[in-house]
């Protein structure tokens, strides 16, 4: 059963709008990574364009919350958390768009051995995202089953975080990249693991509301 009803309920679905944006943006950024790796380019352009756009998207969506707890929609001393929270959802749209730019604007030749470890990380990165949504969905329904989920989203940010660091360490152990790219990916890497980073940070404002709710 849901805990709020009228302006409470608007905000709500604004969130949730909110969140399947981000998901939009992130998803976009997975398939411009799988598309560079395959050597198309210009589909990972395109796609570039698209994280762009939904970003932006995204950004309205969050001024549009604010707007909304601002008018009045729950009491003054919860507007705060939700004015946070959905600027940390929106910081995970962020980090997708920048580590797309940085991997298209510098153009590092790819890894070919290192192909699927790219991409596990992204995956990862995406996995850590889509937790966090069902636990800010859970907010508004069932405050324990939204703390057990916050903190499933800090363990796949962990996993992420694990994967990072080892894709790193084999990019700078590679004798075939050259020390161009090993910058550039090392940079692009660690943008990809921010969108979990991102995510997790979310994931400790759900958690803290979480636990103001209950009492």
């Amino acid at each position: 059963m849901a805990i709020f009803g009228g302006k409470e309920s608007n905000v709500f679905d604004a969130i949730d709008r909110h969140l399947n944006i981000v998901y939009e943006t992130v998803k976009a950024f997975e398939n411009l990574i799988e598309a560079y790796l395959n050597g198309d380019f210009e589909g990972a352009k395109e796609l570039e364009e698209r994280v762009t756009l939904l970003e932006s998207e995204a950004d309205k969506l969050r001024r549009s919350i604010e707007l909304m707890l601002y008018e009045g929609a729950f009491l003054p001393a919860s507007r705060g958390d939700y004015v946070r929270l959905s600027e940390l959802i929106d910081q995970v749209a962020d980090a997708a768009e920048s580590a797309a730019h940085t991997l298209i604007l510098a153009k590092p030749r790819v890894p070919e051995e290192l192909k699927d470890e790219i991409m596990a990380l992204v995956r990862e990165a995406v996995k850590t995202y889509e937790k966090l949504m069902e636990a800010v969905k859970a907010l508004n329904e069932d405050v324990d089953r939204a703390l057990e989920l916050a903190k499933e989203t800090e363990d796949l940010e962990e996993n992420a975080d694990k994967v990072e660091y080892k894709l790193k360490a084999m990019v700078f152990d590679s004798e075939t990249i050259t020390t161009y790219a090993k910058l550039i990916w090392n940079q692009a890497i660690t943008k990809v693991g921010d969108i979990a980073d991102r995510a997790e940070d979310a994931s400790d404002q759900v958690m803290l509301m979480a636990i103001k709710r209950r009492g």
